[in-house]
């Protein structure tokens, strides 16, 4: 939210009479606000960029045959870690090294966003997996996490590993929220000690931020050398466009613009810009670098960005 709220006041002070107003939801719940609860946008903004074709190629805009969007460019990336304070339990004893023993101990207080709704939530579930596999300890997930009234279960067979995520949450040890934007807040006031973040996030609040191992943190693909096929499934059908599986991938986010859009024109605009030079230097100035474009859906996207890149 940090540099799309500065983004936009760049915009805006270029463009006079134009107001870009900016809503900030988990990523799962980003796509549904327009998907299934009909809120109009001129642009969707997730931290996976899987989640534009999985929940918008195949959803249907009502009396249309239309997609809600049938591209995306994926152009940033992010490192997953752990947000703390100085007045966090044993802040001076964690490291990259001992950070899931001191996450287990019975008065650590941990925030875990919503896996169901969040990009951040079921990326800290795949860390703490990979973290089992990297450090040969697969009691890490559990005595992390704790007990949950409907348990988070996980299923292995040889090397595949799928993470069922149940229609109900509620734990017993973490505090689980939202959105990982809505676990800053109770860090700062002392309600718990630390939750898994975006490392850009935690820089942008002043955070301290622990930065997991290459092969945890998705900031690459560095986890492909522990060899699994690792997923999050939600384990039911809550919503109509919510995909069940999210596939273990390195960070990389995604935009698009919905087939829906009530300003298309202004809005690939403004998307240009994004995009362009004083966009990326936002980005850089609030911790978060860009990535080369990808584009997916080449043949729809806006002729205006055709040139970015592309597979």
């Amino acid at each position: 939210m940090v540099p799309f709220t500065e983004v936009a006041k760049a915009y805006e002070a270029q463009n006079p009479g134009v107001r870009i107003l900016t809503e900030g939801h988990g990523s799962v719940q980003v796509i549904r606000y327009v998907t299934e609860l009909g809120a109009q946008a001129d642009l969707i903004a997730v931290a996976d960029h899987s989640l534009i074709p999985a929940m918008m190629y195949g959803a249907k805009i009502p009396d249309s045959q239309k997609s809600y969007a049938d591209w995306y460019i994926g152009f940033a990336t992010n490192t997953l870690g752990l947000a703390y304070t100085p007045n966090s339990r044993y802040a001076g004893e964690i490291t990259s090294k001992n950070w899931y023993e001191i996450l287990a101990r019975p008065d650590v207080r941990l925030g875990v966003p919503d896996p169901r709704f969040d990009a951040c939530g079921y990326r800290a579930l795949m860390a703490l997996w990979l973290a089992g596999a990297l450090y040969q300890d697969d009691t890490i997930m559990e005595r992390v996490l704790g007990d949950f009234e409907y348990p988070i279960v996980v299923q292995a067979d040889d090397r595949q590993s799928t993470i069922l995520v149940p229609e109900v949450i509620r734990p017993r040890k973490v505090s689980v929220r939202g959105s990982s934007v809505v676990l800053l807040g109770i860090l700062e006031s002392g309600d718990i000690d630390y939750a898994f973040e975006y490392k850009s996030v935690a820089q942008q609040r002043g955070l301290s931020f622990l930065e997991l191992a290459p092969e945890i943190n998705l900031s690459s693909n560095a986890f492909e050398s522990l060899g699994y096929d690792l997923r999050v499934k939600i384990d039911y059908q809550r919503f109509a466009t919510l995909i069940p599986d999210f596939v273990c991938q390195e960070i990389v986010y995604g935009v698009t613009i919905p087939e829906n859009s009530p300003h298309p024109e202004q809005a690939i605009d403004y998307l240009q810009f994004l995009l362009g030079p004083e966009g990326q230097g936002i980005f850089a100035e609030q911790h978060q670098p860009f990535l080369s474009f990808t584009i997916d859906g080449i043949e729809h996207v806006p002729d205006e960005f055709k040139g970015l890149g592309g597979d």
